[in-house]
């Protein structure tokens, strides 16, 4: 099973990013997702020094390299900002709206449907396919029931399914919003913003009145309080069809989260339980553990 890192979902700053992918590169990751996915606002780099760095990475990490379109399109200029995207004619592209779709549909150009698209059955699935998808990132939300009864429907209709990757590690994004929850939090208009989620590399812990941690405020997206883990299911995900496990990133610590992965993969026992959160995939309720559940 091959390993992909996700696109970066918090606002760091260039030099941040640039840390972070010269580390990345020496690790042992298949498939590396680069891009702005959450905020168009966010330009720590360029869409020309995005692929700049997709060719530096290519090279030095040998993996493959994807760009990750926005998921939420507000404004004429971030459809251009797209369209750009999915035209560069050189780096495959993950759509998170339908407008990167359309775009590379009309292009032949065959594209990652990413976790942003809603996509829960064979029916869906089948025409996404129909427009060039050959790599499916289902909804965080989706249970392996649901994923493998997507797939099963999409051979019924005689259609070949496409690589899966399941998003196996990281804060789940759950929603977006045309609201700014961080420069709400700061008493700040969106327009005038002054980019504060750079105060906030993993983004804002959202508690409820008893002090339960239920999520984490990142721009217009919202995530999962706890950190989503499925390393301990890795089992199930292989029999369910999976061919790549997401991990996305984190401020601190993706090379031991990477080499936990890969030592698994390679042949070692799956942990019996880890920290954070699989209750999605099991069927249930995504912020409870399988062993709260019930379920192991």
């Amino acid at each position: 099973m091959q390993l992909s890192l996700g696109p970066v979902l918090f606002y760091w700053d260039r030099n941040t990013l640039m840390d972070f992918y010269a580390q990345m590169a020496t690790q042992p990751l298949d498939v590396i997702y680069l891009g702005e996915t959450v905020c168009s606002k966010r330009r720590a780099l360029s869409l020309d020094d995005w692929l700049g760095l997709a060719r530096e990475m290519r090279e030095a990490s040998g993996a493959e390299i994807v760009l990750s379109g926005l998921a939420l399109v507000e404004a004429a200029s971030e459809l251009s900002s797209l369209k750009r995207l999915c035209e560069n004619g050189e780096i495959r592209v993950e759509a998170n709206d339908m407008a990167a779709v359309h775009f590379l549909a009309e292009r032949d150009r065959p594209f990652v449907a990413g976790p942003a698209l809603n996509l829960y059955n064979g029916h869906a699935l089948a025409e996404l396919a129909t427009c060039g998808m050959d790599r499916w990132v289902p909804p965080v939300e989706c249970s392996g029931a649901l994923i493998r009864s997507a797939l099963n429907q999409l051979e019924e209709l005689g259609l070949q399914r496409p690589q899966l990757e399941v998003f196996a590690y990281g804060h789940l994004p759950l929603a977006y919003s045309a609201r700014c929850f961080t420069a709400r939090a700061e008493n700040r208009p969106k327009d005038d913003c002054e980019f504060c989620c750079l105060n906030y590399p993993e983004g804002i812990a959202l508690h409820s009145q008893e002090g339960e941690a239920l999520f984490t405020l990142n721009g217009i997206q919202t995530l999962s309080a706890s950190v989503s883990n499925l390393l301990a299911d890795y089992d199930q995900l292989a029999a369910s069809g999976a061919d790549i496990l997401r991990l996305s990133p984190r401020a601190q610590g993706m090379d031991e989260v990477i080499a936990a992965f890969d030592a698994v993969r390679k042949g070692g026992l799956p942990p019996l339980a880890v920290d954070g959160c699989n209750g999605y995939w099991h069927g249930r309720p995504g912020m409870l553990r399988a062993e709260e559940a019930g379920l192991c």
